[in-house]
């Protein structure tokens, strides 16, 4: 198991997902993030059936950074409630392990 983790959100537009993606590595909060275009998502929302064409954000990050992550992705946000869950990578390829940790901010 590593200290990284792999957090998913999803976005309305492709302007606010780009937006967002920029301001995490910007932070130094995520060392790459990739945004998947037009995924459709199916969820029940205030009792309603709803569907909507989202932009899903693949953050990769670390546990160490995740409630900045979280508080600068709800900051950031149009959702009243943003996807944002974390999970585990459990192993990597050392290289990229590697240069992920060289650009993650680290907290002193």
């Amino acid at each position: 198991m590593t200290d990284k983790i792999v957090v998913l959100s999803s976005c309305g537009s492709a302007e606010e997902a780009s937006r967002v993606a920029e301001h995490l590595v910007d932070e130094r909060l995520a060392a790459c993030v990739t945004v998947v275009p037009k995924v459709q998502s199916v969820y029940r929302w205030k009792g309603a059936v709803e569907k909507a064409e989202e932009w899903l954000l693949v953050i990769k990050t670390s546990r160490e950074n995740f409630d900045a992550l979280r508080r600068a992705i709800e900051a950031a946000h149009s959702y009243e409630t943003p996807e944002i869950l974390a999970l585990p990578v459990v192993d990597g390829a050392p290289n990229y392990l590697e240069w992920l940790a060289t650009e993650l901010k680290h907290e002193a």
